[in-house]
């Protein structure tokens, strides 16, 4: 079933110069909508990325791991320059990993770099719509 999303009308103290009646006025409440999430097409393609990153690729490595990439010549996933654009990268990889499992300590630091509750929902929906053509492609 399809509905229509409701729009919040803000709080604003009330001046007691005048009196004011408490409801919200009709007009008040058209356009008070938050915009909706949007992500940039740079944005986007790390998002793309992270589907074929490792979750190795998250995790710290430590001394012996390190030695021995260094002495066999392994290459792994970098963390990105940029903290906003990694917090996108690792919570997008745990999305493709593990669905809809993601560690709130992941998703705190996703929203700490600047993202909101609604870019991750948009990720998430765009990567769980993207999984089953993801399923035929490597199935033939």
């Amino acid at each position: 079933m399809a509905s229509l999303p409701l729009s919040v009308p803000q709080w604003q103290p009330q001046q007691r110069s005048a009196p004011q009646s408490s409801a919200p006025k009709p007009s008040a409440m058209v356009g008070t909508a938050a915009p909706a999430a949007r992500l940039s097409a740079l944005e986007w393609s790390i998002v793309a990325m992270a589907e074929r990153d490792p979750l190795s690729s998250i995790r710290e490595h430590g001394r012996f791991i390190t030695a021995l990439e260094s002495i066999f010549g392994l290459k792994r996933a970098g963390r990105l320059a940029n903290e906003r654009l990694e917090a996108l990268r690792r919570v997008a990889i745990l999305i493709w990993h593990h669905r809809w499992n993601v560690p709130k300590s992941e998703v705190a630091a996703f929203l700490a770099a600047g993202f909101s509750a609604d870019h991750f929902e948009l990720i998430q929906t765009s990567i769980g719509q993207a999984r089953p053509a993801r399923r035929r492609r490597t199935a033939w």
